[in-house]
């Protein structure tokens, strides 16, 4: 279902090195806004740290946000010495399909990675990438998307009581077969 992500973990920091390479990912594709910063732009050290240990491994990393403020994309682009999109339109294809050429991998080999199923795991789902699905680093969100936190709280709920507790990662059936 283009709702579901292929898998779920608590923050990005629990996406190993292991499960990319079960998984055949090679790339990510980062959502910023409560994915990697809080609403006070805050990014720990500790998501630095799991950005370069995943780099050192060879997995290219690409951040790909709907903000419209450059330089707060451009920040955490720097300190993870990674490339950037902006305002991209998630969960519209191109945005995804511009990283994509970027980084010259095929689309089962690139994982999505973000807080919100209406943009990062719908348009992930949609160019056939596989979906990660993260919990908000905080509460705090910009309005819009407090509009449609409580729906995305009953979609995970709902594929919570089909797979089990959230908590531990999951994989869709037929996944990379």
């Amino acid at each position: 279902m283009i709702l579901y992500p292929n898998a779920h973990f608590n923050n990005v920091r629990e996406i190993k090195i292991d499960f990319l390479r079960k998984n055949k990912l090679k790339a990510l594709i980062l959502d910023v806004d409560n994915t990697l910063i809080d609403y006070n732009k805050n990014l720990d050290e500790e998501t630095i740290k799991w950005a370069e240990k995943l780099k050192e491994k060879g997995i290219k990393l690409y951040i790909l946000s709907n903000s419209n403020k450059k330089e707060k994309v451009k920040n955490v682009a720097e300190k993870l010495n990674i490339e950037y999109s902006y305002f991209a339109k998630k969960p519209f294809k191109s945005g995804f399909k511009k990283v994509q050429e970027k980084i010259k991998e095929k689309p089962e080999n690139i994982g999505v990675v973000g807080d919100q199923i209406f943009t990062d795991v719908i348009g992930g789902n949609r160019c056939k990438m596989f979906t990660i699905l993260v919990e908000p680093i905080a509460e705090k969100d910009i309005w819009i998307t407090m509009l449609k936190r409580p729906i995305e709280n009953a979609i995970k709920n709902k594929y919570k009581q089909r797979k089990g507790c959230m908590a531990e990662p999951y994989k869709k059936e037929n996944v990379h077969k």
